[in-house]
């Protein structure tokens, strides 16, 4: 069976998805995932998310 819709929803976004992770800092990564905080909702990458989850990045997400 092909893979033909893999992907599908990212190449839908601007620059497909990618962009600058405003916790971390990386550019050209994919920011997919959405944080909100105050009210305010934040696009973060994924590896971000994962350290907000476990309580690493609490000290980015607080700049934020």
């Amino acid at each position: 069976m092909s893979k033909a819709h893999r992907g599908f929803g990212v190449r839908e976004l601007v620059a497909n998805g990618r962009g600058t992770c405003p916790v971390c800092g990386r550019t050209g990564i994919k920011v997919l995932y959405e944080y909100a905080k105050d009210e305010k909702k934040h696009m973060i990458c994924k590896q971000c998310k994962a350290g907000i989850a476990k309580g690493k990045k609490a000290d980015a997400v607080a700049a934020l």
